[in-house]
């Protein structure tokens, strides 16, 4: 019991009609949407994506089993392999939501790398800095905030980058990436999905 539990808490990604990913969700719920047609298993083979309904799912899995016990659930009479991907059939729409400014994000967008001495460095010897500090007026936002060593954020300390006789390599500005999952991704997760994700990482959002 507690195995198919664990299966079925397992992550599917969810891709709209168009084929854009849009949510995370248990497998416990993948397979209501499937069951009620409102969706169909995504399953790479080779080079090609094949679709499937939850019963032409069903007997791909009777010829096809897995012997990892994650990914099958079991019911008396058959066992189903766990969908990773599954295609919405009805719903086109993107969720209307913002990259959140959190400090991975920072770092992934400045590529882990100071903003005043492009050194490349280990997060934990990072730090975010205010480029117009706020005693200047400014805000935490995209346009304001940079990736910094610790000894460019001690140097700069709380003046403007030309007081302390510094530039940064580039201007900061809001990324590109559209959002789609509110967790981080296992190196595992984000191989089977790779094909439809634009990875963002976030974690509790900047305050003011």
């Amino acid at each position: 019991m507690f195995r198919m539990e664990a299966a079925l808490d397992q992550p599917v990604l969810v891709l709209n009609r168009l084929w854009q990913a849009v949510n995370v969700i248990g497998a416990r719920r993948a397979f209501g949407l499937m069951a009620r047609g409102h969706a169909h298993v995504v399953h790479q083979q080779e080079d090609d994506f094949r679709m499937f309904s939850m019963m032409d799912w069903i007997d791909f899995s009777a010829d096809h089993p897995t012997a990892a016990e994650l990914e099958m659930v079991h019911t008396p009479t058959r066992a189903i392999r766990l969908p990773r991907v599954i295609l919405l059939t009805f719903f086109d729409k993107l969720p209307c939501k913002e990259l959140k400014l959190t400090r991975t994000n920072v770092f992934e967008r400045d590529k882990n790398s100071c903003q005043y001495c492009a050194k490349v460095l280990p997060r934990e010897q990072l730090n975010l800095d205010h480029v117009i500090p706020r005693d200047y007026g400014g805000k935490t936002t995209w346009e304001n905030i940079v990736c910094s060593c610790i000894r460019c954020n001690s140097r700069k300390a709380n003046r403007l980058p030309h007081e302390a006789g510094m530039r940064l390599v580039r201007k900061p500005s809001r990324p590109k990436w559209r959002p789609v999952i509110s967790m981080v991704l296992g190196t595992q997760h984000r191989e089977i999905w790779k094909d439809f994700l634009d990875i963002a990482y976030w974690n509790v959002e900047l305050e003011e």
